[in-house]
């Protein structure tokens, strides 16, 4: 684990996967304390909007892994 972590494309996987469990968190954590204070058409944007910057994060992540590859 330590050795995926000390490359640069490790590390940006671990952050990306730690930004989705902390949104997720979030989630979890407004709908216990306000579950109809948000409705659906909100919730709805806020969670496309971040599955496409997770999915843009991780593209532009495996295009640097890539092109890291053709360098060597």
């Amino acid at each position: 684990m330590r050795r995926f972590l000390e490359s640069d494309t490790g590390f940006y996987y671990a952050v990306g996967l730690f930004t989705v469990l902390v949104f997720l968190g979030g989630l979890v954590v407004l709908a216990v304390i306000s579950p109809g204070d948000i409705g659906a058409i909100e919730l709805g944007g806020l969670v496309v909007g971040f599955f496409l910057f997770i999915l843009i994060f991780f593209v532009s992540v495996t295009v640097h892994r890539l092109e890291d590859r053709d360098e060597r």
